[in-house]
């Protein structure tokens, strides 16, 4: 298992999170994502370490940006 904290900037609400949530769990390999709103972090369990580009695109896609 690898654990792995993010920030992403432009998230305001529910909704936010559900987006960030669905597009940084169809990444292969992971198990669990946290976000937290109020911090802008989300924590990625996955099988093995994640590419950091494939978070950021999928965070892209979900409309917010990640914090480097």
């Amino acid at each position: 298992m690898s654990t792995a904290t993010y920030t992403v900037t432009g998230m305001t609400c529910g909704h936010c999170v559900s987006s960030v949530t669905e597009e940084v769990e169809q990444i292969a390999g992971v198990t669990a994502v946290d976000v937290d709103l109020k911090t802008g972090r989300v924590t990625v369990t996955s099988e093995t370490p994640l590419d950091d580009a494939r978070v950021k695109d999928a965070v892209e896609e979900a409309g917010y940006q990640l914090q480097s």
